[in-house]
């Protein structure tokens, strides 16, 4: 038997190895291990098992790693077609499948001395007072780490060692696993009663999942004839405060029942602590009883080889995570639910560049799970789906206990700006509706999607504007930390003092535009008395400073919280009766054809956070175009119209989801050698794809952030209504184009930044 292998080396092929003896029945598909290469020993994963090769001469694998396989067959199948659609070598994909922690060679487990109690044998012996002390102790734990019992009983080892010797207790080591939420306190919840909307929601979706009184494939049957779907995904179409989380949790409960197993995907680490505490405290007991896994990238990387090898060892069948954990080895899997599905985050910016959202449903697929994908606001690819039939569509729309959706009343800054004699941060109507809310110890959350103090430096003289020297773009100035930076390639500058340019040097410069760190200046200043926390990536320093804010938040110890997007989704905090939107069209100007869609998916989220609780919700929206379509209708909280007009301007430009796309990106530091390399590139194009009559190429052309990180970036777009054939031929042309070593070709396809 010979061994396929895929190395932990970017080297775009696999190599085949003999199996020696010894090794027989230890190497399957999956199993990680050590094989020369060169004068190198290198790890890989086992890709594929073969009877015969083409090459001669096959070196021998030198050594397995670990007893158990790591990559199970349904995950190797699923990165395999991952690598073919996305245009990414297999070795690539796998890095993303297969975590960091979990590739290395050594064992990753932590081993603690763990001191037990032993059944006394009649009478104790005579024991001091210190030893009694340590003795009741562990009597009490039956069992606790010996560290943590010297710091329980202020002692030293000698004591416990001495109970050893007495035969009272005995010392050994064991793993100790690292638990990320070991310290927090979850009480248990039982299943809430659900309206008729839900009800319905949830009967569908496990009706998909097949029963123990109906056949599976009746089930499936009579879903499709439904909903008129081709498929067990369904798009669950909830407005915010509908109770869609109660569906994911009863649907799990389903899944559990089963036998099977079950992955929620999250967009941003923001919402993990708060969805963790609810999952933790509907399956911490009770019969369906299970460990709930985390996976996301602010774990250590000892935490986040624990919480893999829970799930591989099948002791955790509820996985949390961000857009890898979609890899997660749940096994047998039968739901995954993807919530906020419209979120960019869900793609990766890097090769492999996945979309977890849409890799989620063909993983649904092939191993006969059922997917849901649920938002506020779907995204137009799933909701045009839904709308073909490729999907079925679930809705809620009306939010739980009756609770009215908030008043939304939009503020033209124009006109503020005219009556003012400047451009106010705060219109008058908020500044009145933040005060009368304070006034009622009420909870207030400001949305402003920009960092830093201001957006940019200028000289009124001379005209100079700080940039980037690696970048197309301005320095944001961070005034706690006196410092201009850039939030695309991190480049720091001193504030200066007066203008830079030698022949001006007017001390007169002054910070245009305006991030979250001045709104917290201005409140301090407006409302001396309320308790202000800002919640951006510049403020979240430290790894627990994301579940310290959220946590004060919810017990009331601050009265308004300010953040970027990371507060606008997921967050339920019931006291906030009042949500203000700064800066609403922020968004709207970026070069995107998904501008509207954006910022009216923004606009509608962040609006969602207020009115959960007992008192209606108001939402003021601060916008210099107020009558854009996108701000319109996520005033009216009306999707479908928004749907109707955004989706005409879809297909008269064919741009997604009525087709599909490709972007494919040149870079390098000499811009003529990059611009006249995308020329030549679509060329090359245009020849390969001469047999593909569905495809519209546009460009070349700058990107719109012409240089990023020093490098000059040219962009070709393809559309087609079939983006498996195009990225199989794109593949192919990939191998044989010829590029100047010093310009890089990326391909994203599906991509979501366009920028």
């Amino acid at each position: 038997m010979i061994a396929r292998v895929t190395l932990d080396l970017k080297v775009r092929k696999e190599f085949d190895y003999s199996i020696p003896p010894e090794l027989a029945g230890q190497v399957e598909v999956g199993s990680r291990v050590k094989v020369p290469f060169g004068a190198r020993q290198i790890l890989g994963s086992v890709t594929a098992l073969v009877e015969t090769s083409p090459h001669v001469r096959l070196r021998p694998i030198l050594k397995v790693i670990g007893s158990q396989s790591l990559l199970t067959p349904k995950v190797l199948h699923l990165a395999r077609w991952i690598s073919e659609y996305y245009c990414a070598p297999l070795d690539v994909t796998l890095k993303s499948a297969l975590p960091e922690a979990v590739r290395k060679e050594q064992k990753g487990w932590r081993e603690l001395l763990f001191v037990r109690v032993l059944p006394a044998p009649g009478e104790l012996p005579k024991l001091t007072q210190r030893q009694q002390d340590v003795w009741n102790i562990v009597e009490e734990w039956h069992e606790i780490p010996l560290h943590q019992l010297l710091t329980l009983a202020e002692t030293t080892a000698a004591t416990v060692h001495r109970l050893e010797e007495k035969g009272l207790v005995a010392i050994a080591r064991k793993i100790s696993e690292r638990d990320p939420y070991a310290d927090e306190l979850i009480l248990p919840t039982q299943p809430l009663v659900l309206n008729a909307e839900q009800a319905a929601a949830l009967e569908k979706i496990k009706a998909a999942m097949g029963s123990p009184r109906v056949a599976r494939e009746e089930c499936r049957a009579r879903v499709a004839q439904d909903a008129g779907a081709t498929r067990s995904t369904f798009l669950l179409h909830g407005v915010t405060g509908s109770g869609k989380t109660e569906v994911y949790l009863q649907a799990i409960a389903h899944t559990l029942a089963q036998g099977k197993g079950a992955i929620v995907l999250v967009p941003e680490i923001s919402l993990t602590p708060q969805t963790v505490e609810r999952f933790k405290a509907r399956f911490s007991s009770g019969p369906l009883q299970t460990l709930v896994a985390v996976l996301h990238s602010h774990l250590s990387a000892g935490e986040r080889h624990d919480e893999w090898h829970k799930i591989r060892q099948s002791r955790a069948r509820i996985v949390i995570g961000a857009r890898s954990a979609v890899f997660a080895p749940v096994d047998p899997l039968g739901l995954i639910i993807v919530d906020e599905e419209h979120e960019n985050s869900y793609k990766q910016e890097e090769a492999p560049r996945y979309h977890a959202r849409d890799v989620a449903v063909l993983r649904g697929q092939q191993e006969g799970a059922v997917v849901v994908l649920g938002s506020a606001t779907p995204s137009l690819e799933s909701y045009y789906n839904a709308q073909k039939g490729k999907y079925a569509l679930l809705e809620l729309l009306s939010r739980v206990d009756e609770q009215k959706m908030p008043i939304v009343r939009v503020v033209d800054m124009r006109q503020e700006a005219r009556q003012e004699k400047g451009i106010p941060i705060f219109s008058r109507l908020l500044k009145e509706a933040m005060t009368a809310r304070l006034e009622k110890k009420e909870q207030v959350m400001l949305f402003l999607n920009r960092r830093g103090y201001a957006s940019s430096l200028q000289c009124p003289k001379c005209g100079y504007v700080a940039g980037c020297p690696n970048c197309s773009i301005s320095l944001t100035y961070h005034r706690r930390a006196g410092k201009l930076r850039c939030h695309i390639c991190g480049h720091e500058a001193e504030a200066p003092g007066v203008c830079p340019e030698r022949a001006c040097r007017n001390p007169a410069i002054r910070y245009a535009g305006l991030g979250t760190e001045k709104v917290e200046d201005t409140l301090a200043k407006l409302f001396p008395h309320a308790r202000v926390e800002r919640m951006d990536s510049d403020a979240l320093k430290k790894k627990d400073d994301l579940r310290r804010i959220l946590s004060a938040f919810r017990i009331g110890k601050i009265d308004i919280l300010v953040g970027t997007q990371m507060i606008t989704k997921g967050l339920h905090f019931p006291n906030v009766t009042l949500v203000g939107i700064v800066y609403a069209d922020l968004s709207l100007h970026i070069a995107d054809f998904r501008a509207g869609e954006r910022t009216f998916q923004l606009l509608t989220q962040v609006a969602g956070r207020a009115g959960r609780g007992e008192v209606e919700g108001e939402v003021i929206v601060q916008a210099f175009t107020p009558f854009h379509p996108a701000i319109q209708y996520a005033r009216r909280h009306d999707f479908a119209g928004f749907y109707e007009q955004e989706i005409e301007f879809r297909e008269q430009l064919r741009y997604p989801p009525v087709s599909r796309a490709a972007l494919l990106t040149l870079r390098g530091r000499n811009e003529d050698k990059v611009k006249l390399s995308a020329e030549y590139l679509k060329k090359e194009i245009e020849k390969a794809l001469a047999l593909l009559k569905d495809v519209i190429l546009a460009g070349p052309a700058p990107s719109p952030l012409l240089r990023a990180e020093t490098y000059y970036r040219y962009q070709i777009m393809l559309r087609t209504r079939q983006m498996t054939k195009l990225s199989q031929a794109l593949a192919r042309l990939l191998e044989k184009v010829n590029l100047p070593e010093d310009v890089l070709l990326t391909v994203d396809v599906d991509p979501v930044n366009m920028v």
